[in-house]
């Protein structure tokens, strides 16, 4: 499994994260068109956020009011920037390539027909992939952000899984 790092941050490759095939694919197309159906109705979010030590999914219980789907001008599947951004009422703009899920109704759990927007391989690989948390792979990471908080040369990241 081929990994790309936003300085030494670990994320899955974009080839990983596309299903394959032409980008955007026709599956973004339809949900596209099903979160401007839902414009000024209440949706919730399952955002990823990162930085150069940190990878967060986050299921936020707030309501968010969808007030637009708009263009996005430099889209960028490497950098998962997508053709297009969710304005929404608490004054951001967040593009779809760093959308895991949007639903309506409820934030956790939702039935299928609740979900507006979904990236299959982003729910697949963050939310339910399984996770080992061992003693070595707790050391392993404290040592690596530790030299990068330090401005030292950063121990790799080994997956567990290739060692």
């Amino acid at each position: 499994m081929d990994r790309v790092a936003g300085s030494h941050l670990i994320f899955p490759a974009a080839e990983e994260l596309f299903s394959g095939g032409l980008w955007p694919s026709d599956e973004y197309d339809r949900q596209l068109q099903v979160l401007r159906e839902n414009r000024g109705r209440t949706v919730y979010l399952v955002e990823v956020r990162f930085n150069d030590i940190h990878l967060a999914v986050s299921l936020d219980s707030k309501p968010r009011v969808l007030l637009q789907v708009i263009g996005f001008p430099a889209p960028d599947p490497g950098r998962r920037l997508y053709p297009h951004m969710l304005v929404l009422d608490d004054g951001r703009g967040i593009n779809l390539g760093w959308i895991a899920r949007v639903t309506r109704d409820q934030p956790f759990d939702p039935a299928p027909d609740q979900i507006l927007f979904q990236e299959p391989q982003l729910v697949s690989h963050l939310l339910f992939q399984e996770r080992r948390l061992s003693d070595r792979s707790v050391a392993m990471t404290s040592r690596h952000n530790l030299a990068a908080l330090l401005g030292q040369p950063r121990p790799p990241l080994i997956d567990e899984s290739e060692a």
